[in-house]
């Protein structure tokens, strides 16, 4: 499974942007596609993910209500659009797959990567 993540920017306070990122390869109802995100000098954290059969979706409480994940099969593409965006959201942000079983929050149970997009919120 390759992925490629795209969509970042700059963006003021209160601003949105959409995040995309195309998966190519095989793809099963039963992976989750997440969305992570790592700021300078931090651990990469769950922002978001979905069951690529949309059967289950989840949230990290910093995002909730503000970010919405989506997926759209026929395009193999995953979605993230982020509303109302803070400082704090500033990131490079990172989509990837989990071919477990579980759906998973920790990046180490997520076993293909795309590169970053930045995202910048300016205050």
């Amino acid at each position: 499974v390759q992925l490629q993540a795209y969509g970042g920017g700059l963006v003021q306070a209160g601003g949105s942007l959409r995040l995309s990122c195309a998966a190519s390869g095989p793809i099963f109802s039963d992976y989750t596609l997440g969305w992570f995100r790592q700021a300078p000098g931090k651990e990469r954290e769950f922002a978001a993910g979905i069951r690529w059969s949309g059967t289950e979706s989840g949230y990290a409480d910093s995002v909730k209500g503000r970010f919405t994940i989506s997926r759209d099969n026929a395009e193999n593409t995953v979605y993230l659009q982020m509303n109302s965006l803070k400082p704090e959201d500033t990131s490079v942000y990172y989509c990837a797959v989990s071919t477990r079983v579980i759906f998973p929050t920790t990046p180490s149970f997520y076993d293909y990567w795309g590169q970053g997009t930045l995202v910048t919120v300016s205050s």
